[in-house]
């Protein structure tokens, strides 16, 4: 449960995106798969214990290490490549790709390159994307125009850059980012491989940020004048809202427990002093809790009273059932090994969700279709 927020400044050792130096395709000890938290008592609805997910149609086919996903207004998807630093348009209906142009600056490496992309609050009218990626010497987000009127692959304007100076590494560059229903910019870091930076509230890296549009510490963060929003994360890939506004995120763990946590301002999520559920002081423990192999998780998204959640390494969809803040029953796993490698999902409406596969990042065994994009419905 909930430990007492504290914003502790300690040393560690490093790691990788999801675990040892191979990345977060690794072996690891065997563990008991989705431990969760005994739920608190609540007044909400809470949903039943089991659930289904059936993957309706492959939206989109032959993508290039896809990464982030930004559905728009029409139905239509925005997708990022890593490798290639191109944001493209897929139509979702008839699965057509168009490429909107390549994003400037972009150094992919490793587990970096382009990486979450967003769309303003204000998309309608300003017809802004951020976009969050790995440079020459950092980890930055930029926010570029997004213009249909011009010809294919002309279509970002020049890139604005909103926040720079987050740690790079060849693993842990973090990457998701996403707009809050208070409309400001959430930021999902890693720590780059020096687990030190978690715990250092000076440091961009190992935290979730908030920032207003303009990239400035958003107002009512937690230290002064800080983009810090939370700290003492390994790899923060995965940002979600539930119905009442409370956010969650998931994160790679090293060799033992990877986690989905309820994010509180201000509060300690223990790397690397604490992996999982500690006993230690002063940090807040994770919701739920998977050995490494099982999970490896980017991407989460929050529907039907639930969040679900990607799996790389663990090729598999979670659904962990809420009651407020906590599980209210164990994890529940969906489509295990059907589709390879899972990066990212998204919420698209109702009882419906975007599922982005990833076997084309150089740690998957990509088929003739991959990368893909499916529609799946759940309950």
């Amino acid at each position: 449960m909930l430990a007492t927020a504290t914003l502790l400044l300690t040393a560690g050792c490093s790691s990788d995106d999801g675990g040892s130096p191979g990345g977060d395709d690794r072996s690891s000890p065997g563990s008991t798969a989705g431990r969760s938290a005994s739920p608190e008592s609540s007044a909400e609805e809470t949903p039943p214990a089991k659930g289904s997910a059936k993957v309706l149609r492959t939206v989109g086919t032959d993508l290039r290490s896809p990464w982030g996903l930004a559905p728009l207004a029409d139905g239509d998807l925005l997708v990022s490549s890593r490798d290639d630093a191109t944001i493209s348009r897929v139509d979702a209906e008839t699965g057509e790709t168009s490429e909107l142009g390549e994003v400037p600056g972009v150094s992919p490496s490793g587990e970096g390159g382009l990486l979450g992309i967003a769309l303003s609050p204000d998309y309608a009218s300003d017809r802004m994307v951020y976009a969050y990626f790995t440079s020459a010497s950092d980890n930055r987000i930029v926010r570029m125009i997004h213009d249909e009127d011009k010809p294919e692959g002309e279509r970002l304007g020049a890139p604005d850059t909103v926040l720079r100076g987050i740690p790079k590494g060849v693993v842990h560059n973090g990457g998701r980012i996403a707009f809050g229903p208070d409309r400001m910019l959430y930021v999902g870091t890693g720590e780059s491989g020096d687990t030190g930076l978690s715990q250092d509230e000076k440091s961009l890296g190992g935290k979730i940020l908030r920032l207003t549009p303009e990239g400035e510490p958003a107002p009512g963060n937690p230290l002064p004048d800080s983009a810090v929003y939370s700290l003492g994360h390994r790899n923060v890939q995965g940002l979600a809202w539930d119905s009442r506004q409370r956010l969650f995120a998931s994160e790679f763990g090293q060799n033992t427990w990877d986690e989905l946590n309820a994010i509180e301002p201000g509060d300690n999520y223990g790397w690397p002093e604490a992996e999982g559920t500690s006993d230690e002081g002063g940090f807040h423990d994770p919701i739920a809790q998977w050995s490494t192999d099982e999970a490896s998780p980017s991407g989460i998204a929050y529907a039907e009273g639930s969040i679900w959640m990607a799996g790389l390494r663990g090729e598999r969809l979670w659904r962990i059932p809420l009651r407020g803040t906590e599980a209210s029953a164990d994890p529940q796993a969906f489509l295990e090994g059907e589709y390879g490698r899972l990066r990212t999902v998204a919420a698209a409406g109702d009882d419906k969700l975007w599922l982005v596969t990833s076997n084309t990042d150089g740690r998957g065994d990509p088929d003739g279709e991959d990368d893909r994009i499916l529609e799946v419905q759940v309950s």
